[in-house]
């Protein structure tokens, strides 16, 4: 990218425009981001005014009263040339292409890059090596995965909340989120406090460091729960083959078996062996007649004859049913083991994928659950050897399958509200049922994947379910940023709000060259939580305090949407700065008196 290019990219948006080619969830929230949070033209490509959340993209300036900024529509079945130039793609800041298929999303990034080979694209892709490849090859573009951006979120909510959330910073630092009361005192150390969580809305990085419970840690080593033990195959081919209905026809033979051995060594004074013997051959129909028997032991022949008719056959019957049920469940990859303190994952598609595979390296059971086998996540499920259930989970028949009544968490992660909230329902509902005749357990926890914020606050207030996420809530802010020209490096959830993690430039001649680090700290919107200084880019942790920002230095920040796009603009650079060989050297200021929230 020119230095020209590079400076209108990191110039004010409000005199920008910006094309978004989409119509599903993250497309709306990406455009509402734009608008909204920054201000910014955008003109959004749309397949038609009908599908999915085109009618709702088309009616956004109308809903923020913001009509002067209503986003252009420009409709168009597919993206060709033509109508990426009509849309504006040479002249615009930042392309974004949100569609839900990898290989739309790639074929249209191409195309952009032959009409305007120095505009920023920012593309969403599922799969990682094809990230790579396409980063890699388009030059100025940011590659995004949605899913992978909001499954964290998901995985902290579904565990508890003192599951941690790891971060991936520069310099392969690790910071994780953390509980304040569960740390060790002696190892721990604080970054950053993030959230007040114990009212009845979370208070996002308070003025009062010491007040916040969740906090941001430095960590030295990702630790993961070793993945749960399993029996041996042995063990668990004997378990699968042996039913319920053979055990307690084989444990009734037995039975049978042992009560007239008794009775034959009582009654012919036989040794143990050779009542056995002589029941065994009595129940295969060998029976000696003897007339002059005593009548216990005539009884006990016709008995063992009889029962060996019904016995036997009803023994292989039942056997041969074990056996074809076992392979066909083998080859589903069903339950094959009694399994509980585990989590049911209902949908694995794009973010079911994610979630499903952060769960199991944190050494979580899992059970996957989806409506087809031709889902992604099945044979992702398969391949790392997790049980899989094809069926409705709507259906109760389908959730006892996977064992919804002993496990400890389902996340519920279709793209529908309603057959979530429904699958929710049944889920919950069979759970307590089999807590209420076990009288032990804690409750389920249940967490759902929502687009509608109203719709997630009216089904917290009626049943209950506070665990709510929306995956283009988590991953809209994270885009709208790397349009802007800004590098989110991650996401934090706090509830249904997020936080991010974003690495800032301080531009030339920008509003903070010059500055010191508490000076750019909003309480309730910005925290700086290190800074990279040098050609080197060396992160320094602890903030220096008589030190202003230069040109060179970026920031870690922590920030709320409305925080990170407030910010942007402080550190967009001055066209009339002077160049770097020009500045005076650095020199060590006193800086002004430090806010209170920072002492």
């Amino acid at each position: 990218m020119s230095d020209d290019t590079r400076q209108g990219t990191e110039a004010d948006p409000t005199s920008q425009r910006f094309v978004v080619c989409g119509d599903g969830a993250l497309a709306r929230r990406l455009v509402a981001e734009l608008v909204d949070r920054y201000g910014a033209a955008v003109t959004v490509v749309l397949s038609s005014l009908t599908d999915n959340h085109a009618p709702d993209i088309a009616e956004l300036a109308a809903e923020t009263g913001a009509v002067g900024l209503r986003p252009e529509v420009v409709v168009a079945r597919r993206l060709t040339g033509e109508v990426l130039d009509r849309a504006g793609v040479r002249d615009a800041a930042a392309v974004a292409l949100v569609h839900e298929d990898d290989v739309t999303n790639v074929d249209a990034a191409m195309v952009v890059r032959e009409l305007a080979p120095e505009v920023r694209l920012v593309v969403r892709l599922f799969n990682p090596v094809l990230g790579e490849g396409v980063a890699a090859m388009l030059g100025d573009c940011a590659v995004l995965s949605g899913s992978e951006i909001a499954a964290p979120a998901f995985v902290a909510a579904a565990l508890g909340d003192d599951t941690p959330t790891y971060l991936r910073l520069p310099d392969d630092e690790l910071v994780r989120t953390a509980v304040r009361s569960a740390l060790d005192p002696t190892g721990a150390e604080v970054v950053c406090g993030l959230a007040v969580t114990d009212g009845p809305e979370p208070v996002v990085l308070p003025a009062d460091q010491a007040a916040a419970d969740l906090v941001l840690v430095r960590t030295y080593s990702r630790r993961r729960t070793a993945p749960p033990r399993r029996r041996p195959r042995v063990l668990r081919a004997v378990a699968l083959v042996l039913s319920r209905n053979l055990r307690l026809a084989l444990a009734a033979t037995v039975g049978l078996f042992a009560v007239a051995s008794a009775l034959f060594a009582y009654t012919r004074g036989l040794n143990p062996a050779e009542a056995g013997y002589l029941t065994l051959l009595t129940a295969l129909g060998s029976a000696e007649t003897d007339p002059s028997a005593p009548l216990i032991e005539k009884v006990t022949a016709v008995v063992l004859v009889v029962a060996g008719l019904a016995l036997l056959p009803t023994v292989t019957a039942l056997m041969v049913d074990s056996l074809v049920h076992a392979r066909l469940a083998v080859a589903a990859g069903g339950l094959t083991d009694p399994i509980d303190n585990h989590v049911v994952l209902v949908g694995v598609g794009n973010i079911g994928t994610r979630v499903m595979e952060e769960l199991h390296s944190f050494g979580v059971p899992v059970v996957a659950v989806d409506r087809t086998d031709s889902a992604r996540g099945v044979a992702v499920a398969r391949g790392l050897g997790l049980p899989v259930i094809v069926g409705d989970a709507t259906r109760p028949e389908t959730l006892r399958a996977a064992s919804v009544h002993t496990c400890r968490a389902l996340v519920v992660l279709t793209s529908d509200d309603v057959t979530n909230l429904e699958t929710a329902l049944s889920g919950r509902s069979a759970h307590q049922a089999h807590q209420a005749a076990a009288t032990i357990g804690p409750p389920l926890r249940v967490v759902l994947r929502l687009f509608d914020d109203g719709f997630a606050e009216r089904i917290e207030r009626t049943f209950g379910i506070n665990q709510s996420r929306s995956v283009s809530y988590l991953a809209a802010p994270a885009f709208a940023a790397a349009m802007m020209g800004r590098e989110v490096i991650d996401t934090i959830s706090v509830g249904r709000r997020v936080l991010l993690v974003a690495d800032l430039p301080v531009g030339a001649g920008s509003d903070l060259d010059g500055r010191y680090c508490h000076e750019v700290v909003q309480p309730g919107a910005v925290r700086v939580i290190a800074m990279r200084t040098g050609r080197a880019g060396q992160t320094i942790w602890s903030l220096p305090e008589r030190r202003p920002l230069v040109r060179t230095d970026r920031l870690v920040v922590v920030a709320t949407r409305a925080g990170l796009a407030a910010l942007l603009p402080r550190t967009v650079p001055n066209p009339d700065a002077p160049p770097l060989a020009d500045v005076a050297p650095m020199r060590l200021l006193v800086p002004p008196p430090r806010p209170p929230d920072e002492s």
